[in-house]
């Protein structure tokens, strides 16, 4: 392979961390950034250094600015129906459906013990304190992608909340297996949302 300047290499490696960009991508990536203006490639820069701003919400575990995020403190929303997702990313999707105003909780991913995603490593302890500890909470919804590792988690979370006598629902299966809730259409998503059934 070419050897390229010093920085072109470190930015390639650098952009390789990223899921989804191997060697010919990152390539790719860094050569369009070169034709950047100083004042584009500085812009850039700037935005991925304040990543480091951002923070997990202490309530649901969502990203957030502040130590409790926008969701959490509306007072507006339902207390009594909690969605747990995957990934904070996943809560973005589902608010773009309008089809639900409760509160959210941020799981960390899925149970996947190949991957080191056990219970002990994702927010699972820190989900059933918040059940033990707000009896407001009459249903939880579990929205996860109906794949093997969704599936799993679904069943494992299922288990664990039903000492509470808590209603716990999962999405309905407008969602074809194997599909990723990031890249579910509006209506799609909306439609299991409204059409969710226990598990």
């Amino acid at each position: 392979m070419r050897r390229f300047p010093t920085p072109i290499h470190n930015v390639m490696a650098a952009l390789s961390k990223l899921p989804g960009v191997g060697p010919k991508t990152a390539l790719r990536y860094t050569f369009s950034l070169l034709r950047m203006s100083p004042h584009d490639l500085d812009m850039i820069g700037r935005a991925i250094a304040n990543l480091q701003n951002v923070i997990t919400c202490s309530e649901c575990f969502a990203y957030t600015e502040t130590p409790i995020c926008d969701i959490c403190t509306d007072k507006r929303r339902q207390e009594n129906v909690l969605c747990v997702v995957a990934e904070s990313r996943d809560i973005a999707t589902i608010e773009a459906t309008d089809a639900f105003n409760g509160k959210y909780f941020v799981l960390g991913g899925k149970l996947n013990p190949v991957e080191g995603d056990t219970p002990e490593a994702l927010n699972v302890e820190a989900l059933i304190k918040k059940l033990e500890a707000d009896p407001k909470i009459k249903e939880v919804i579990l929205a996860f992608s109906p794949d093997v590792h969704g599936e799993t988690t679904i069943m494992y979370l299922t288990r664990r909340i039903k000492q509470f006598g808590t209603k716990t629902t999962r999405l309905a299966r407008g969602l074809p297996m194997g599909a990723d809730i990031e890249y579910t259409d509006e209506v799609t998503l909306g439609d299991a949302l409204l059409g969710r059934r226990d598990t």
